[in-house]
Formats: structure tokens, sequence, C-alpha cells
């Protein structure tokens, strides 16, 4: 399972939240995981208020043009 906590944390040098949404991709591939758990809110300036749902997103369309 990937965890969103992991992923900030093994990424510190992450300043948006653009940024994560690219990494979440990245990490997605290269990990193999089918399953993500948002465990921790983002802190960056620019959060949206639907970041739950983007970062389902972002993860889950890896796996929709993979496969």
């Amino acid at each position: 399972m990937l965890l969103l906590s992991e992923v900030m944390i093994a990424n510190p040098q992450l300043q948006h939240f653009t940024d994560l949404l690219e990494t979440i991709k990245v990490v997605a591939v290269q990990s193999g995981e089918i399953q993500f758990r948002i465990d921790v809110k983002p802190a960056y300036p620019d959060t949206p208020d639907n970041w739950e749902d983007r970062l389902e997103g972002a993860f889950c369309g890896v796996y929709s043009v993979t496969q």
C-alpha cells in the first residue's frame, strides 16, 4: 500500500501541490502498488479544496492508462 505520508517524507523538496500530484503518478508506476491511502493532509500553500479527489485521480489515473 502506498501511503501519502511516506511519499511526502521521501520527497521533502516538494513545494507545491502540483509537484505532489506528479510525484504520486511516478511513485505509483515505480512501486507497482495498487492501493493508495491518504493518511495526512498536504500543507502546501496551493492545496485545493478538492485535494483528496485530485490525489486519488493522480494515483488511479496511472492504472487506467497503463491497463
